[in-house]
């Protein structure tokens, strides 16, 4: 929108370049407006980005000791996770050791909480895509534990979620990581669907599209990257939004759409 006015008024007021410059003036407000201040500074990014993987790895361990056991299946997500991100092996190294000291029993998670908050905190869908990657490594092992519940209920708890907003939440991780799994039969695809987009059947179809639309908004890589996410964690990002145009595209195609 910004980049339109100042393209318009620069060029009524100071022709071709005029316009030009205020293209690029209303780019830089669009993107403010967009992500946030913070993620026009180079260096606030770059402490994001290292405050948001620390986090994540730390989490994740004390996500794993949660029950009691880290299995072998975890570990293993772990491991994927680092080779999907293309780590070097100093940074592999670092990634473990956030990940042993989460899982340390006992490991008090609400200062990692504190300082995300902190620096991340006011940054749009960050904290919910930290939530989403948490839930993911929840469930690496086929076995939802009610400690692994209990501990995701409580970091979203420490990031501002209600009790609802992250049921919700997870209610949609779930249906879209079981929707994507193939092994449904028609109906029950369809009706996994709407709980993957966190809509019923009595939906309107606009309220299903917006529901969507939302949804493909949050998971989208440049307002991720731009928020703070590095770049190569986007790969989970993309893949929640795949289930997500899935589960769209069956009830459109169940509608008549």
């Amino acid at each position: 929108m910004f980049k339109l006015i100042g393209l318009i008024a620069g060029y009524y007021l100071f022709g071709f370049f005029g316009g030009l410059l205020g293209w690029l003036i209303g780019g830089f407000f669009d993107r403010m407006r967009a992500y946030g201040l913070g993620a026009m500074n180079p260096l606030q990014n770059a402490l994001r980005q290292g405050v948001f993987l620390e986090t994540v790895f730390v989490l994740m361990g004390k996500l794993a000791k949660a029950d009691g056991v880290v299995s072998q299946d975890e570990i293993a997500h772990v491991e994927a996770f680092m080779q999907k991100l293309g780590m070097t092996t100093e940074h592999r190294l670092q990634a473990i050791n956030w990940f042993k000291q989460g899982a340390v029993p006992g490991h008090d998670s609400t200062e990692t909480c504190r300082r995300f908050m902190a620096v991340c905190g006011n940054t749009k869908n960050l904290k919910q895509v930290l939530l989403v990657y948490l839930i993911v490594m929840a469930l690496a092992d086929g076995d939802f534990h009610p400690a692994e519940q209990a501990l995701l209920f409580d970091i979203a708890a420490q990031l501002g979620f209600d009790q609802a907003e992250f049921r919700q939440i997870l209610d949609m991780v779930l249906n879209q990581s079981q929707f994507g799994a193939g092994q449904m039969d028609e109906a029950a695809a369809l009706e996994e669907a709407y709980k993957a987009l966190g809509v019923t059947r009595d939906s309107s179809d606009a309220e299903i599209k917006r529901a969507y639309r939302k949804l493909m908004s949050q998971y989208h890589p440049d307002k991720l990257i731009g928020q703070g996410v590095p770049a190569d964690m986007i790969a989970m990002a993309t893949e929640q939004a795949k289930e997500i145009q899935l589960a769209h595209e069956l009830i459109k195609k169940s509608r008549g759409g």
